[in-house]
């Protein structure tokens, strides 16, 4: 007996390191997203980016939808994840009937934002929320400059067989693999057309001018695609239609220079980042 348990203790010992090496492993993730801040870690911030060409969002990435001017909503949308708005007050959070966590303010909660999701703005002084959102509006911007300085890439590169900007910009019925493209003209996807992104890999879809897509068009991923890996990233106005009775699917990040407008019914896998206002109408945001 005194020979067998001499024998079994160690066996015992070699299946516990085992196991919490296991675990260990299972731990480590890096399809994560960034830890977010004290201020904004309360809600859903979604996986990270994966891959080489990746545009790093820094505290950015701790928010779906990123403001400078306004943050509005025609009720009723649902958004999951948080929103914040800097260097423009609460004020400029319209459409959302918030509720304040209390005084000093450090966030505030809607029906509109799925918990645990919140609402930040500058004018918040509870906690460290003010400072969080300079310091993720800055890293937004410079998110944005990052993106338009990167060098053509996969298939939106001339030099290794790809195209600069399939369909001059009119995404419609294209199908595009992973890489860095650069238009000069507006991006669009015209009405009774999807546009497809096939690949495992990351996507940046740049313009000098802006991105409309119209009511009822999807931006479709197959092959291992994922949102969290798509930047759109255009200098003017994004236009994101929607009507009732039809759903328009957008997929992706996208940095706006200015302005991102969503319709009624519309819906986004992505964030929202804009250096002006964000504008939904019944819409649906998820951060991805």
């Amino acid at each position: 007996m005194n020979r067998s348990g001499s024998l079994f203790k160690p066996l015992i010992w070699s299946m516990a390191l085992l196991l919490a090496a296991f675990a260990a492993g299972c731990g480590d993730d890096n399809n994560s997203a960034p830890a977010p801040d004290a201020s904004a870690g309360a809600g859903p911030t979604g996986g990270a980016c994966v891959g080489a060409a990746c545009v790093s969002l820094g505290a950015a990435a701790n928010y779906v939808i990123l403001a400078k001017s306004g943050v509005s909503t025609i009720p009723s949308s649902a958004v999951t994840g948080n929103v914040g708005l800097s260097p423009a007050a609460g004020s400029f959070l319209t459409g959302w009937s918030e509720t304040a966590d209390g005084a000093p303010v450090t966030y505030s909660t809607s029906a509109q934002v799925v918990a645990p999701g919140k609402l930040y703005a500058a004018n918040y002084t509870g906690g460290t929320t003010s400072a969080d959102l300079t310091t993720a509006v800055a890293d937004m911007e410079t998110a944005h400059t990052t993106a338009n300085g990167m060098a053509p890439a996969g298939g939106g590169d001339p030099a290794a067989g790809g195209t600069a900007c399939p369909g001059t910009g009119a995404l419609g019925g294209l199908t595009l693999t992973p890489g860095v493209y650069t238009c000069t003209t507006t991006v669009s996807i015209a009405t009774g057309t999807n546009v497809t992104l096939s690949g495992a890999g990351v996507y940046v879809i740049r313009t000098t001018q802006g991105i409309t897509q119209a009511s009822g068009t999807q931006v479709l991923l197959t092959g291992g695609a994922v949102a969290q890996n798509v930047f759109w990233v255009p200098a003017l106005s994004v236009s994101i239609v929607g009507t009732a009775g039809a759903t328009t699917r957008m997929a992706g990040v996208i940095l706006a220079k200015t302005d991102i407008a969503v319709g009624t019914n519309a819906t986004v896998n992505g964030r929202l980042l804009a250096q002006t206002a964000v504008t939904l109408d019944a819409a649906t945001v998820t951060v991805p």
